[in-house]
């Protein structure tokens, strides 16, 4: 029985071996740029961050029951709100897409509590706001909340005794799962547009172990801490949604057809793609359509990698109109994608 599952263990290795060597192309990475999900207009060059999450007074009573029903620490709310603030304050500045980043105190704003995204501001209180700290636009933290729950669970262990016995006992294990809730809203005043409405959550675990519940549950030492370092990089995390980033696509090539095309794969394999191009030039005229179809494509593929995404758009169109080729179809669609992002990046830029 043995032999026979070993058996088709390698029969099927040499299947996978031997269907990727008769594929006819050949899987690349490279990194393209996209725009920031949220756009903010560069006329807007000074920022105020308000924070928003403490509960307004007459919610002050509900708000102290949470923090009982929630196991939260003595002002880890308010401390680890300001961390998120912080955060986010600290990656804005640092990028210098603005001119001036800060915090606005002192303007008073209604704020339910609870962990509940409020209702957006109005816009004459977000122009009077502005108005007065001299600022284009506000980064508000709507809400900030922190859940908790307890888990205790007795294991059995043992413990040198006297004489080198062993002392059976129960040992207590706890476990402390806080979940940190954030919502930010992004108002541009003078358009009167809410740039952005996010909602962040974030886990945080700690355990900790002892002789009965209260003594594991005393054991977890740092958990505030912990919830403060996330608290910060929540904020530093949602101040990235105003940049642009970069992501991995994959993008397929030929690699069969003639012996250029052999060629041209190794040195594409050694990363000399420029001279991987040279041969696929050679072939884009071939008398054979096919050949000079894959030939076409792949010359689209390498202007893609040097940048110039309208010679990628001329090399494939090619590719399908003359010489019928399906894959180029679908390549000159991503393609054409990809413009519309990079006019979107551009658009960022001015």
């Amino acid at each position: 029985m043995r032999i026979i599952k070993s058996s088709k263990t390698i029969l099927a290795v040499i299947i996978s071996i031997y269907i990727s060597s008769c594929s006819p192309t050949r899987r690349l990475t490279l990194s393209v740029d996209q725009p920031a999900p949220v756009y903010i207009s560069s006329s807007i060059k000074t920022i105020g961050i308000i924070d928003r999450s403490l509960p307004s007074k007459q919610n002050k009573n509900l708000d102290k029951i949470d923090k009982i029903l929630s196991l939260e620490g003595k002002n880890m709310d308010q401390e680890g709100a300001s961390k998120s603030v912080h955060g986010l304050l600290d990656q804005l500045t640092s990028s210098n897409k603005f001119n001036k980043v800060k915090i606005i105190n002192g303007d008073p704003i209604n704020n339910p509590g609870l962990g509940i995204f409020p209702s957006s501001l109005s816009w004459q209180t977000i122009e009077q706001v502005s108005k007065k700290n001299n600022v284009d636009a506000i980064f508000i933290l709507s809400f900030y909340d922190t859940d908790s729950n307890i888990d205790y669970n007795p294991v059995p262990v043992e413990i040198d005794g006297p004489l080198g016995m062993k002392i059976p006992l129960i040992e207590h294990h706890t476990t402390v799962n806080t979940m940190i809730k954030t919502g930010w809203r992004i108002y541009d005043p003078n358009n009167k547009i809410i740039l952005d409405e996010f909602v962040m959550n974030e886990k945080v675990t700690s355990r900790g172990a002892g002789i009965n519940p209260v003594k594991a549950a005393n054991t977890i030492i740092g958990r505030k801490e912990s919830v403060l370092q996330v608290s910060k990089s929540m904020g530093q995390t949602y101040a990235s949604r105003i940049f642009p980033y970069r992501i991995r696509v994959s993008r397929d090539y030929f690699v069969k057809g003639t012996n250029n095309f052999e060629i041209a794969k190794r040195k594409a394999q050694t990363g000399n793609w420029d001279g991987a191009a040279e041969l696929w030039n050679k072939e884009v005229t071939n008398s054979n359509g096919k050949i000079a179809g894959r030939a076409c494509y792949n010359m689209a593929i390498i202007n893609e990698i040097n940048g110039d995404l309208n010679a990628a758009i001329t090399w494939a169109s090619k590719s399908y109109t003359d010489y019928k080729n399906k894959t180029a179809l679908r390549y000159l669609n991503i393609l054409k994608y990809r413009i519309d992002k990079n006019n979107q990046l551009q658009q960022e830029r001015l």
